[in-house]
């Protein structure tokens, strides 16, 4: 059950405020100049990930791609070479698939009206009370990571945020905590006080501007609320994959949109129905010679950890079956392009991988 505010007054606003005046991050990139579309990608951006990580990519990024129609009218493999390494990449997907339907319906820029932004590919409630709020100084509630954190202490909201009923309320205190002006100054503030200070486990609760009236301090259990999710155990994947050379090339697969690591470059991964030869002659059209294992690579995912078995396969053939799925490149051009980030940090430890041997022996 959810504990909504005593009162429809709004009780945060000014000690947030007057704090965030003194304390506020006012250097971010995307701040200067917060235009719709720099607000928009940096909020997706920080879409689970932390701020430091997002700056470097969003400043690469919005040089590479500096207004929306120059992000619609790229191709997609040139956006995901951007976002390589930044990970959940159904977040570059969506920006792009978002922008194209803002030239499309929109005359090339993001609506102004709250459903319509909303109901962009990526975006939702609390995104775009965000660029309402940041770009355009309206009236907007928001209700990210960090906005949750805070208002479910303030206010002893028990439950965990994903549970609807508990979503619901903190979405009705969201919207009477948010003031009738200084939109944009109050939802920078929630966002700033929930990562600098009212962090998820270690609070600073002397440093907080809104310590005296927060119902989780004067319990001494801030870090019970916002309920945690529950603790499982993440299963491992076993997942091979195929590292064909020719000429100082190697032999790259154009992963499929939707799934792990959608719509990027990554090596072959193999069948579990097949050996190795037999994929490699059946599906490539190559002739197999030689393989052997060599040193692999493991990755953890928010849901499973990847423990990736990789094949080194001598082949011969000149001509592929699939040249749309599988593509030939040397290294230095693969990592300019869109890679996952594990096969990017494989790839640029060594153009070609030590054996599992080599590395017992060493």
């Amino acid at each position: 059950m959810a504990v909504e505010p005593a009162s429809g007054q709004r009780r945060i606003a000014g000690p947030l405020l007057a704090w965030a005046r003194k304390h506020g991050r006012r250097d971010l990139p995307w701040q200067h100049p917060a235009t719709a579309y720099r607000v928009w990608v940096s909020e997706v951006m920080l879409q689970q990930t932390r701020v430091a990580t997002v700056i470097p990519y969003f400043m690469s990024f919005t040089a590479r791609f500096p207004t929306l129609p120059r992000l619609a009218e790229a191709k997609f493999e040139d956006v995901l070479a951007q976002w390589s390494g930044l990970g959940y990449y159904a977040r570059a997907r969506n920006l792009h698939a978002a922008a194209r339907l803002c030239v499309e319906q929109h005359r090339g820029k993001l609506p102004e009206s709250p459903s319509e932004l909303a109901a962009l590919p990526g975006i939702g409630r609390s995104t775009a009370g965000a660029i309402l709020a940041l770009a355009c100084n309206r009236h907007a509630a928001i209700l990210d990571g960090n906005a949750k954190r805070v208002l479910a202490r303030y206010h002893a909201v028990r439950g965990r945020p994903g549970k609807r009923e508990v979503e619901k309320a903190l979405w009705q205190i969201a919207e009477k905590e948010t003031p009738r002006e200084n939109f944009a100054a109050y939802t920078q503030a929630i966002m700033d006080l929930g990562a600098t200070i009212c962090t998820r486990s270690a609070p600073d609760c002397e440093s907080c501007p809104l310590a005296s009236g927060c119902t989780a301090h004067a319990l001494g259990r801030e870090t019970h609320f916002p309920a945690p999710r529950p603790k499982r155990a993440r299963p491992v994947r076993e997942r091979s994959y195929a590292w064909i050379e020719r000429d100082g090339e190697i032999l790259f697969e154009q992963r499929a949109p939707q799934g792990i690591w959608g719509g990027l470059l990554c090596l072959p991964e193999l069948p579990d129905s097949d050996t190795p030869e037999d994929w490699c002659r059946n599906r490539l059209g190559l002739i197999p010679l030689e393989s052997r294992e060599l040193e692999g690579f493991e990755h953890g995912f928010t849901h499973f950890q990847l423990h990736a078995h990789v094949m080194a396969l001598d082949t011969e053939g000149e001509t592929l079956n699939d040249t749309d799925r599988y593509r030939w490149l040397t290294p230095e051009k693969a990592l300019q392009l869109g890679l996952p980030a594990p096969l990017r940090r494989y790839l640029s430890a060594q153009t070609r991988p030590p054996m599992a041997c080599d590395k017992e022996m060493a």
